[in-house]
């Protein structure tokens, strides 16, 4: 790319200067500036970003190298996938603020799971997915073997068992610029999204008999603790790790919480903690959220460090992460 030519960037440079909007600038200026130094990026993904087609820009940042690690939920996981393969017969619903408990039935008997403006094709997506992923569950299973659940949709990307069904250009899948990376994913309570319900009720009707094919949450946070700690060590004169989070919940609240646990159950005192935050979320302060705490409460509970950059966007995350991202790409 011409980096002289940056439309979005100058846009963004020029008008956005004061509230949400400045802090989104200062954020991705910041982004930039920790990569500069020789930083890596921890990426969060919480809500429906993958339903709202975030792979359009998060892909070209995998590819990039301008984000490291991912912590998702299991319904970013495969919803991304989801869309990769059923993109046509998604239905959007625009007028979804008007729909009668009627209507939402009427999307039920035709197997369109609504997501906010956007009904996901039952059929066409989850029970597809589903087929394919459950060759390979039951296959590690017979050979005794025990993987990650990002790991298993790897397994099937890489082979192409989904390739046929491809109904977007696979550029504008992050999944698929993951597993081109072999990207670290970090997936905490998978059995809450769609694919973890259905592994539970393989395991119920004894198509799976080991219940422990899929490696557990406990697993993945050991797994993380063991990337963190050799991570953030090599990087100790270079740069740190930098924490961008979208949205709220356990796809931020889980990882981000390894560092207290290296410091205080395992004493790793040596482990520096994350070395740039932002958050964009529309959650607040009131009610004892978490998801809206300001970013210095957590320098209470030992996560981030009285120097970290820390910034907050209080917006909506499909329009801000682009935006940011095109900045950090330099578009």
């Amino acid at each position: 790319m011409n980096k002289s030519f940056q439309p979005v960037t100058d846009f963004i440079n020029h008008h956005f200067r004061h509230f949400n909007a400045a802090a989104l600038k200062e954020a991705a200026h910041g982004y930039r500036a920790h990569l500069k130094k020789g930083g890596k990026m921890f990426l969060t993904l919480a809500g429906a970003m993958s339903t709202a087609e975030i792979g359009l820009s998060l892909a070209e940042m995998i590819r990039e190298e301008k984000v490291h690690a991912i912590c998702s939920t299991g319904a970013n996981l495969e919803e991304d996938i989801f869309n990769l393969v059923a993109h046509d017969y998604y239905e959007r619903v625009p007028h979804y603020r008007d729909l009668t408990p009627a209507d939402e039935e009427r999307l039920l008997e035709r197997h369109m799971n609504r997501v906010t403006d956007t009904c996901i094709p039952e059929m066409e997506a989850m029970r597809r997915i589903e087929s394919a992923v459950l060759e390979e569950w039951m296959a590690a299973d017979r050979a005794g073997e025990h993987y990650f659940p990002h790991e298993f949709l790897y397994k099937i990307l890489r082979k192409g068992t989904l390739e046929k069904s491809y109904q977007i250009d696979p550029r504008n899948s992050w999944m698929v610029a993951a597993a081109e990376k072999n990207l670290p994913i970090f997936v905490p309570g998978w059995e809450d999204a769609t694919l973890g319900n259905m592994y539970a009720g393989h395991c119920i009707s004894a198509h799976i008999k080991n219940v422990h094919t899929v490696r557990t949450g406990i697993e993945y946070m050991i797994a993380l603790a063991e990337w963190y700690s050799r991570e953030a060590t090599f990087l100790q004169e270079e740069g740190s790790i930098g924490f961008f989070q979208i949205g709220g919940g356990i796809a931020g609240d889980f990882p981000i919480c390894v560092v207290p646990m290296l410091h205080q159950d395992l004493e790793r005192k040596e482990v520096p903690r994350w070395g740039y935050f932002c958050q964009i979320s529309d959650s607040t302060t009131s009610y004892g959220s978490y998801s809206g705490a300001v970013p210095n409460e957590k320098i209470t509970w030992g996560k981030l460090a009285v120097t970290t950059p820390k910034h907050i966007i209080e917006s909506d995350a499909s329009i801000v992460a682009p935006l940011i991202f095109a900045m950090v790409l330099e578009q």
